[in-house]
């Protein structure tokens, strides 16, 4: 028993496991017990995913900027997986909206500096380059998940638009942390046609 705790608090504490979800299914909030393969489920938990890598990369060190504005994301992906566990919620649109916003303004000023693409580029580069080409991709992923939702229920369209811009954002962050470091994308080449010498 650890110290400072007596039997009688200990029986009180919360368990992790709950044993409900042992047979396949989970619980919305409202009460609501649905199959753990439910569309509503795979959307929040691709959501709650891109989060977690979210928190991988900023345990990098990111610039203190970068830190901030990838903690408002986090915030605010939490506010949507929220409103996406909760049929007929719609409590996060106010910051979504915001956040499409702020995340076009970043897009933006960071693309600003950027070469110009004349190619398609592979995911490398640099390693935090890399970690925001593997966010990009779980973004595309969790917006597929929340637009295949929106087109069965009634959940409001700027969900899957913030990730849309987010996936976007990403791209173009990924892009910043190679140019910063003077390591050049990675282009895709075009293959060779004819034969060979």
């Amino acid at each position: 028993m650890a110290p400072g705790r007596s039997a009688t608090s200990m029986q009180f504490a919360m368990r992790i496991y709950t044993k409900t979800g042992d047979a396949g299914e989970t619980g919305l909030f409202g009460n609501v017990r649905v199959a753990k393969t439910d569309p509503r489920v795979e959307a929040y938990g691709a959501v709650d995913e891109l989060n977690a890598f979210l928190a991988l990369l900023r345990s990098e060190n990111p610039p203190e900027q970068r830190d901030s504005e990838l903690r408002e994301i986090q915030a605010t992906l939490f506010d949507l997986g929220a409103d996406l566990a909760t049929p007929g919620a719609a409590d996060s649109l106010p910051r979504v909206q915001a956040g499409i916003h702020a995340m076009e303004g970043w897009i933006d000023r960071d693309s600003a500096d950027l070469p110009p693409l004349k190619s398609f580029i592979l995911p490398g580069g640099h390693r935090e380059a890399s970690l925001y080409h593997v966010l990009r991709t779980v973004a595309r992923r969790a917006e597929r998940r929340v637009w295949a939702l929106i087109q069965r229920e009634d959940v409001a369209e700027p969900l899957g638009t913030y990730l849309n811009r987010l996936s976007d954002l990403l791209f173009i962050w990924a892009r910043v942390a190679n140019h910063s470091r003077g390591q050049d994308d990675v282009l895709w080449q075009r293959p060779c046609s004819g034969e060979p010498d």
